[in-house]
């Protein structure tokens, strides 16, 4: 499907696919809405002194290099794993604006490695930064007491519904180790009730700009 390279109310870009009228960002802010849902919720929430991460869906890989330079802010270790089935293109990845809405132009190398780096290998960004890329589809997975952290950042349920049912979240429960949280930037009823079925604890926390709500899913 076609996609296009849009620019979000705080001035960072995503990407848009006219096809679905989705986005892979809050077109509200795209930066903010994932330092509030993923660092501010989820990473700065999660005290594992070498964190094993697994963002279900790496996309433009906005949230893979705040968590970059989020553990190189805190001194932490970092394992990250990001699952996307359909990558983005070089070309896309020329477009976006991160590292310069960031300020983060010491990192600009960190960037381009992280999206020039070969699928299915692990990668020494940065001394706190492993990354590993797989070309997946979220149902694949079959990790097992793995992670201390999910980012799940898949598409919304009304163009993917069947990312937001219990099958998902009974594998997104599985792949994290006791103790382990699930955040999203979702809040819709129907997948807090599909978390909690398969035995998430869950809570509603404050959502990013524009949204009252998303969720926190623990594994007890």
């Amino acid at each position: 499907m076609k996609r296009e390279i849009r620019i979000t109310g705080d001035g960072s870009s995503t990407i848009h696919i006219p096809d679905l009228d989705e986005q892979y960002h809050s077109k509200h802010g795209a930066i903010n809405e994932a330092y509030h849902v993923f660092i501010a919720m989820g990473f700065n929430a999660v005290s594992v002194e070498n964190t094993r991460v697994l963002e279900v869906g790496f996309g433009t890989g906005l949230n893979s290099f705040i968590t970059l330079l989020e553990a190189e802010k805190q001194d932490r270790k970092v394992s990250y794993v990001g699952l996307e089935a359909y990558p983005v293109t070089p070309e896309e990845v020329s477009h976006l604006n991160y590292v310069e809405t960031l300020d983060a132009a010491k990192h600009v190398d960190d960037f381009k490695k992280m999206h020039g780096c070969s699928w299915e290998e692990a990668h020494q960004i940065t001394p706190h930064f492993l990354l590993t890329k797989r070309q997946q589809k979220f149902a694949d997975i079959t990790d097992d007491n793995a992670f201390d952290l999910v980012y799940y950042d898949a598409f919304g349920s009304r163009v993917q519904p069947e990312l937001w049912g219990e099958e998902i979240f009974a594998i997104m429960y599985k792949a994290l180790a006791k103790g382990g949280v699930l955040v999203t930037y979702a809040a819709k009823g129907s997948a807090r009730r599909a978390m909690q079925a398969v035995g998430f604890e869950v809570e509603r926390l404050p959502g990013p700009p524009a949204k009252r709500e998303m969720l926190r899913a623990t594994k007890k």
